[in-house]
């Protein structure tokens, strides 16, 4: 056994260890299971947060995006600053919301909020449809980053299931409790690999940051700027737009912000997590380290690892296939018990009104190991790169803001009529366009580029948008709903 995999072995068990440890002297009821009894301070809320958003693919995808396509890549840096400041607005109120009518998932808060069981059971569709494609993301990453940096000890297949199985052991018995403290493992590494690489990389073959932007013009002059087409200025406005914009919406969110003991930590965190955004640019020194010194590579994804292997000894790639592993586990963990927490109070619970809390914990963790199966087979088959399927996912979720928004006023017009028509002729939108790879272009091969460069996801967007305020007014007027607030 070489000692990359050792390390890696290591991080493992200690991982399994952690989660197992987090539930000493607690009783796991569904509340405490799913968002550890409303009782996480400000340090477990950041970290959780920051651990949903730094995962494997901020390793691999990031680094990726960065070598296939240059400048356009800082629009996930742009969102994710922007995105995390919209926490100080909404994460408060919702949390507030949530805690006053016993909510644990955000299926059941779309339900409460608009009075509606079948609103609730859409949204947890939807939610569960958005999360595969991304859990799918993290299982086949952690197959390719396991798989590599052990240098061939152990497949990808076998990576995956190995990394699957660790996750279930402490997610069913610890809940969000194990991935809280499996995440302040994870955060510290991430941090240190992150920037570490960002830095030396550059350093050892360039010199310095500027000689590796010097180098990279040098050899792929026009990466360094947006294109007059296609990836433009346009389309990364309305990209970086549309993805702050439902920044929050993810179902795996609702969870750490219903966790928090109060509303303040919601608004620290606003003021952390731009900061901590910052991260991701040492990822895209790497990506275009990579362009320079691997130019024969032909998947991106494969950037930041084919790079560390030619540049560190094993124990140090050992280090690097551990956070990756990790870095599967923590936002893998809340994004299973997010989807299974959904079907069982959406799904589950409406059909059994007289469900006990114990059969409940029962059914969300029996649906987290179908998920989990599901999910790494999907891991297992071919498919686009991990950028394309992170952005299928978020034009997925992007659909349920604007009604979350407007049911945060306190006076909110929209019906559940509305706000379902909205989401469905959305949602209906992202998944025809994402699977005949309609374009604004081809939808539009008259206007000018302007047009034409937009991300698609704007057609979804404003169609739902349309919808749901036309529906809601003659749904209001003809029959008098009133909504909770």
């Amino acid at each position: 056994m070489n000692i990359a995999l050792v390390i890696i072995t290591l991080f493992l068990f200690l991982s399994i260890a952690l989660g197992l440890l987090a539930k000493r002297g607690k009783d796991m009821s569904m509340e405490q299971w799913a968002i550890g009894g409303r009782g996480f301070g400000g340090l477990f809320v950041f970290i959780l947060l920051a651990g949903e958003t730094y995962s494997v693919f901020t390793l691999l995808g990031t680094s990726g995006l960065a070598f296939n396509n240059g400048a356009a890549a800082f629009y996930l840096l742009a969102f994710t600053a922007l995105g995390t400041m919209t926490s100080y607005w909404i994460l408060p109120p919702i949390w507030k919301y949530a805690k006053e009518n016993n909510i644990v998932s955000q299926s059941q808060f779309f339900s409460t909020k608009y009075n509606s069981n079948g609103l609730g059971v859409f949204v947890a569709v939807v939610g569960v449809l958005a999360l595969i494609p991304y859990i799918t993301i993290l299982f086949k990453s952690m197959g390719i980053l396991v798989a590599a940096t052990s240098y061939g000890a152990i497949s990808p297949t076998v990576a995956i299931w190995v990394g699957m199985i660790a996750l279930l052991v402490y997610v069913m018995a610890s809940g969000i409790h194990g991935s809280a403290w499996t995440s302040t493992v994870k955060d510290v590494l991430i941090l240190f690999v992150i920037v570490f690489l960002g830095i030396y990389l550059p350093v050892h073959y360039h010199g310095s940051i500027g000689g590796l932007f010097q180098a990279v013009n040098e050899v792929k002059p026009l990466a360094l700027t947006l294109p007059d087409k296609g990836l433009s200025v346009p389309w990364f406005i309305s990209t970086v737009a549309i993805s702050a914009f439902a920044y929050f919406m993810w179902p795996h969110v609702a969870p750490t912000v219903f966790a928090s003991k109060n509303a303040k930590a919601f608004r620290l965190n606003a003021v952390l997590l731009p900061v901590y955004a910052l991260m991701i640019l040492f990822v895209y020194f790497v990506g275009f380290t990579a362009i320079v010194e691997l130019p024969g590579l032909k998947n991106g994804d494969f950037a930041l690892l084919e790079l560390s292997i030619k540049s560190f000894d094993p124990w140090f790639v050992g280090i690097i296939g551990a956070t990756g592993l990790l870095a599967t586990l923590v936002p893998g963990s809340m994004m299973l018990m997010s989807a299974a927490t959904m079907i069982t109070t959406n799904v589950i619970e409406p059909l059994n009104p007289t469900i006990s809390e114990k059969n409940k914990a029962f059914s969300a963790k029996g649906f987290v190991v179908l998920l989990s199966i599901a999910c790494a087979f999907f891991s297992m088959s071919g498919g686009d790169t991990l950028a394309t399927l992170y952005l299928t996912s978020f034009s997925l979720i992007t659909q349920m803001a604007p009604s979350l928004y407007l049911s945060l006023r306190k006076k909110n017009g929209i019906t559940k009529y509305g706000s379902g028509l909205g989401m469905f002729v959305g949602v209906a939108i992202v998944i025809y366009v994402t699977f005949t790879k309609t374009t604004m272009a081809g939808l539009f091969p008259t206007l000018p580029s302007v047009i034409q460069d937009l991300n698609i996801g704007i057609i979804a967007l404003f169609a739902n948008i349309i919808v749901m305020f036309s529906v809601s007014f003659f749904t209001q007027k003809s029959n008098g709903i009133e909504l909770k607030s």
